[in-house]
């Protein structure tokens, strides 16, 4: 039974946690009925010999052959809820005393009545609104498939002329209206509506390639002239096509299509073709779109029917257990009488899930990938990857060689002294020392994310769910350990070396190159483009950096945001980062001149812009959510962040200035940040000190067992947070370069990030506390016109 409870909460859906069956609730009241009736069982003993000679006499009687009927337990009785819902709700009856306490049974099974009743009116309800989606689909798929026909029709019976070569055309009319503002008022006015009733949190359609052959539309009136959301009949429909500009790219090409479109448009009213009618030109990169967009709206469609069986599945695989613990506590035969009311349920017997999912399949294969079901399958349904067991044979090699290298590196700089306070050899602590201490943030972090894994897994929190990683592109922290292991051997290892050649010699001018080429190394391999070395992983990481750099000008998903919030704790790291770059961007490498990046005002000021970016970035994201949702709570969320770069503007004006008052300033907005910081981690972002929670100042829902630990890590939280002390007291280690010191304080603020990390996905798992929707609502592209419109 522990088992089952593990896989239930294991695959159930975040976004849908309420409307799956309360399996701890019955497992409480199935408690207290054991607890009654273990009062009773010597009675039932004595009584089970009596039982047992009755049934044997009745079986050799006359009338053995007509075996009676066992009087039954309980009566489930149906009726109709009301005519607005046309459902069924289900009533028990118990017709003989179940329990010793009667009230305990009842108590049972009203609240097994009542789940059921919630499990199919929420299967209804999603069956139906994944019915409305299948069919406005079709439809679209018959618009699409026409116009492509068309499209290809007139390629196939084109003249081979140049003209014709360079303007493929379909025959279709426009229904047109006045070439004014009020008309492009209109116009615009028709693409806001034309998808009320969808969702605008779509998926971002791909990017489809450049072509430059187009679809040229006849103008009778030569009077519309729009980019997306066009009015025109084709094969007797009047038709309306929209591309939501959901990104920076589809925008800047949307306005210059605009500019493209007009010049088109104009010299084509001073020249009519043959037959007077005037052409308009709608580029086939638009079409590209819309078939992505679909393609898009059947994937999502899919997954959320996927979705839906799991939830069935489920829910019957939990009213099966737990009937069967119930004959087991009560010695009833109630698991035949209920089970055979919950198979003919609604949410059970309903078999129009299963037949739109076989229909988005003949599709999808039909239509997208040419008749291949494999490749079908693999886009709809994708496959994990399997775990190889050499993954943890070569975390095994490449731990050991990172410990020996350390070692090694750890010796020879002690005995060449570089880490030491007042040393001669300040150049590779200021050159080299940065670009190891970049890497081992950035690798600590990675490697407290794989750790972040592996409890996410023991914790059942579904942290692929939540961040939409599909298969190819999700780690599983044996890769994550693998990547941070043979990263940091490779890194250790030429840093190792680098250091002996300086111990053996040769001149700073000579190695220092190293660094550098180790750096353009590892960037190389991000944006290798070859499928080796995890390349969708990297490919999405790169989007996602996309994503945050450009923010506000893309949609925040829960996985931006979550990255982003890993920059805020890795400043840093890109303040080293800037400053390694401006050494071997200027050539101050070859001087020796390490001092160059903090004497320029324009490098020093973009160090201290640095310091702000993650912070902006992530406030950026507040605001476009709080333009998304209109949620007052994430323009709360934006002043943390706002106090957060006020507080580091303040320590790089005191880091500056050094004076009394800038120091008191430091104090009081640090204090500020930290306070506003802390009240958000424990009541927002972990969903904490409920204090009318069942748990004392947590939650009520908990995935940990020792409660213990929360409150040890809200003690931990705050001495981690309050890091910035260091700041005002200089505090240091003595005879250590302020470099090492300050690269502990760093790792300490990444440590705090990672231990934040556990606690944020178990409340978004338990919670949904980002409100995000377990199937997106993809924005579709044709919509159909009335003659009035």
């Amino acid at each position: 039974m522990v088992q089952f409870t593990k896989q239930f909460e294991g695959q159930l859906v975040p976004e849908w946690k309420d409307a799956f069956v309360d399996y701890a609730q019955l497992k409480k009241d199935l408690k207290k009925i054991h607890l009654l009736t273990s009062g009773v069982e010597e009675e039932h003993t004595e009584t089970s010999l009596i039982k047992t000679i009755n049934s044997s006499l009745g079986k050799l009687s006359l009338f053995g052959n007509k075996e009676r009927e066992r009087p039954r337990a309980i009566k489930v009785h149906t009726k109709l809820a009301s005519s607005v819902s046309n459902s069924d709700v289900y009533e028990t009856e118990l017709l003989e005393t179940i329990a010793d306490d009667t009230d305990a049974a009842k108590e049972f099974f009203m609240c097994l009545d009542t789940q059921l009743n919630k499990v199919n009116q929420f299967y209804k309800t999603k069956e139906k609104e994944f019915l409305e989606r299948g069919e406005c689909l079709k439809k679209q798929m018959e618009i699409l498939i026409e116009v492509k026909d068309a499209f290809n029709q007139k390629q196939a019976n084109g003249e081979p002329t140049q003209e014709s070569k360079k303007d493929d055309s379909i025959s279709c009319t426009i229904s047109s209206e006045e070439d004014s503002i009020k008309s492009r008022t209109e116009e615009t006015e028709l693409q806001e509506y034309c998808l009320e009733d969808l969702d605008n949190n779509g998926k971002e359609a791909l990017e489809s390639p450049r072509s430059e052959e187009s679809i040229i539309i006849n103008n009778e009136d030569s009077k519309l002239r729009t980019v997306s959301g066009r009015v025109f009949s084709c094969q007797g429909r009047n038709l309306n096509i929209k591309i939501p500009l959901t990104n920076p790219s589809r925008k800047f090409s949307a306005i210059s299509y605009f500019i493209k479109e007009d010049l088109i448009n104009q010299s084509s009213s001073k020249r009519r073709g043959p037959d007077g009618v005037n052409k308009l030109r709608i580029s086939k990169k638009t079409l590209n779109h819309a078939e992505k967009m679909i393609k898009g709206a059947l994937t999502e469609l899919y997954k959320g029917l996927n979705y839906l069986k799991t939830y069935r599945n489920l829910n019957m695989l939990a009213f099966m257990n737990i009937l069967k613990k119930f004959d087991k506590v009560t010695g009833k035969q109630i698991l035949p009488i209920y089970l055979k009311v919950v198979e003919s349920s609604y949410f059970n017997s309903s078999d129009k899930v299963i037949n739109l999912s076989d229909e988005v399949e003949e599709w999808f294969i039909k239509h997208f990938t040419g008749e291949n079901r494999r490749k079908a399958m693999k886009y709809l349904k994708p496959h994990h990857r399997k775990e190889s067991h050499s993954v943890t044979f070569f975390i095994g090699l490449f731990t050991g060689g990172f410990v020996a290298l350390l070692a090694g590196y750890i010796i020879v700089a002690h005995l060449t002294g570089m880490y030491r306070k007042q040393s001669e050899k300040t150049v590779y602590m200021e050159t080299a020392y940065p670009v190891l201490s970049m890497f081992g943030l950035l690798f600590l972090h990675l490697f407290l994310y794989g750790c972040n894994i592996f409890m996410w897994r023991k914790a059942r929190i579904n942290y692929s769910f939540i961040f939409e990683l599909g298969s190819e592109n999700e780690l599983k922290f044996r890769d994550v350990f693998l990547i941070c292991t043979a990263s940091m051997s490779v890194i250790v290892g030429v840093m190792f070396v680098h250091l002996l050649l300086l111990a053996k010699g040769y001149s700073f001018g000579q190695v220092q190159v190293i660094p550098g080429l180790l750096l353009l190394v590892f960037f190389l391999t991000l944006i290798f483009p070859l499928n080796i070395f995890y390349k969708s992983s990297r490919y999405r990481l790169i989007s996602v950096i996309r994503n945050i750099v450009f923010s506000p000008l893309y949609k925040v998903v829960m996985l931006d945001f979550f990255m982003a919030d890993q920059l805020c704790s890795q400043v840093p790291m890109l303040r080293n980062l800037e400053y390694i770059a401006c050494y071997y961007i200027t050539g101050s490498y070859a001087t020796q001149d390490y001092g160059y990046c903090m004497r320029v005002k324009y490098y020093r000021d973009l160090a201290y812009a640095v310091s702000f970016l993650p912070y902006y970035w992530r406030a950026m994201q507040c605001a476009r959510r709080w333009f998304d949702e209109g949620e007052t709570s994430h323009l709360v969320n934006l002043g943390k962040y706002v106090s957060a770069m006020l507080a580091a503007g303040t320590k790089v004006a005191y880091e500056k200035e050094g004076s009394i008052g800038w120091l008191c300033l430091v104090v009081v907005m640090s204090s500020i940040a930290t306070v506003y910081q802390l009240y958000w981690d424990f009541v927002k972002d972990w969903g904490l000190l409920q204090h009318n929670s069942n748990n004392p100042w947590l939650r009520n829902q908990l995935m940990l067992r020792q409660k213990s630990i929360y409150y040890f890590s809200m003690v931990l939280n705050i001495v981690l947070r309050l890091a910035w002390l260091q700041t005002v007291l200089h505090s240091s280690f003595e005879h250590v370069n302020y470099r090492v010191t300050g690269l502990f304080l760093a790792a300490l603020e990444v440590i705090r990030r990672g231990h934040w990390n556990f606690y944020r996905l178990e409340n978004e798992h338990l919670n949904n506390a980002g409100n995000f929707r377990a199937v997106k609502t993809v924005p579709l592209p044709f919509r159909e016109v009335d003659e009035e419109d």
